[in-house]
C-alpha cells in the first residue's frame, strides 16, 4: 500500500465509519458507535466499548443469540491528504527510494483511486436510495417493525445472504411489498428448517414444509433457489428414513427379545439336563439288590412261592 511507502507524518486519512451491534431480540436495543476521525502513522485508536461482557454473554439480552452475533459495518474513507508542510523535493526523493519511475506511477495510481473513492463515498452519503453492492437486508426488512415472530428470522437472514449475496442483489429493482413477502417466506422455510428435528418429520410436518416451499417459490420471484432444493428434498426424504428407521428398530427389537429368550431356555436346558443326570444315578443306585415283583399275582401265592 503506497501509505505504507510515507514516513508517518506524510499521510493521512480521513474516515467516517458506524458500528453497530444488532439486538436479535429487539431491534431498538442495538447499540450503534458512530465517529469521523482522521488517521495516520502517529495516530491508533482501539474502539469504544460497547457494552458489558456479562450483557454480551447473556443470550437473553439478545446480542448473542446461538453462538452468533451481528456486526453492521459502515465506513467511508476520503483521498489519502499528504502533509502541505512537506516540500515537493522531499516526496521525489521519497520516490525515489522506493523504486524511482515505478513508484511514482504507484504513487499517482494510488492518489487516482483514492479520488475515485471519495468521489464515490460522497456521491453515496448525498443520494437517499441504496443501490448496487450497497443494498443490504436492512434496507429491505425494518427491523424493527417486524413481528415477534418474524424477528427471529433475521440471524438466518443474515447467513443465507452472506453465503448467497445474490439474494438481495436480486431484489434490488422489485417493489417494496414484494421484497418483504418474498425474504419472510424465505425466513419461514429456514426456521423451520432450522428448529425441525429430523424425528418429528411425520406427515403433518412434511406437509407443513411443502406448503411454506410453495409459498416461497410463488413470492420469491428472481431468488435463485438452487443451494436450497437440496436441503428441502432431504428434509422429506427424512420420512421414509423415519419409517424405515422404525421398521428396523421393530425387528431389532424382536431380534434381542428372541436373544434373551433363547438364553433363558438355554440356562433351563443345562439345569434339566444337570437334574436328570443325577436322578438318573439316584435311579441306578436304587435298582442294586432290588428284586421286581409281580403284583398282578395273589398274595397268598406270592408269599409262599
Amino acid at each position: 500500500m503506497i501509505a505504507d511507502s510515507f514516513r508517518a507524518y506524510l499521510w493521512d486519512r480521513t474516515t467516517h465509519f458506524k458500528l453497530t451491534l444488532i439486538n436479535q431480540v429487539d431491534g431498538n436495543k442495538s447499540v450503534v458507535k458512530e465517529s469521523q476521525q482522521i488517521f495516520n502513522g502517529r495516530y491508533r485508536s482501539c474502539g469504544w466499548p460497547f457494552l458489558n461482557l456479562n450483557d454480551f454473554l447473556d443470550s437473553q439480552q439478545g446480542y448473542l443469540v446461538n453462538d452468533t452475533c451481528i456486526i453492521e459495518a459502515y465506513i467511508c474513507v476520503s483521498h489519502v491528504a499528504l502533509n502541505t508542510n512537506i516540500q515537493n523535493e522531499n516526496l521525489k526523493n521519497i520516490v525515489a527510494t522506493n523504486g524511482s519511475t515505478s513508484g511514482k506511477q504507484e504513487i499517482e495510481s494510488s492518489d487516482e483511486s483514492e479520488r475515485h473513492s471519495s468521489t464515490t463515498c460522497e456521491s453515496s452519503q448525498r443520494g437517499n436510495n441504496v443501490q448496487g453492492s450497497d443494498f443490504t437486508l436492512r434496507d429491505i426488512l425494518d427491523f424493527e417493525k417486524l413481528r415477534e415472530e418474524e424477528k427471529t428470522y433475521v440471524p438466518l437472514l443474515v447467513k443465507v445472504c452472506t453465503l448467497h449475496p445474490s439474494l438481495i442483489r436480486s431484489q434490488n429493482k422489485k417493489p417494496d411489498l414484494s421484497k418483504v413477502w418474498a425474504f419472510i417466506s424465505l425466513g419461514k422455510v429456514l426456521l423451520f428448517l432450522n428448529t425441525t428435528k429430523a424425528r418429528d418429520m411425520n406427515e403433518d410436518a412434511c406437509n407443513q414444509l411443502r406448503i411454506l416451499w410453495d409459498d416461497l417459490n410463488k413470492l420469491s420471484s428472481g431468488f435463485d433457489l438452487t443451494w436450497l432444493e437440496p436441503h428441502i428434498h432431504n428434509a422429506l426424504g427424512v420420512k421414509v428414513q423415519l419409517e424405515g428407521s422404525s421398521k428396523m428398530k421393530t425387528l431389532q427389537n424382536s431380534v434381542v427379545a428372541m436373544d434373551i429368550k433363547k438364553e433363558r431356555l438355554i440356562k433351563e436346558l443345562t439345569a434339566t439336563e444337570a437334574e436328570f443326570k443325577v436322578a438318573s444315578k439316584k435311579l441306578i443306585e436304587a435298582r442294586k439288590g432290588f428284586t421286581e415283583m409281580d403284583f398282578n399275582v395273589a398274595l397268598d401265592y406270592a408269599m409262599f412261592k
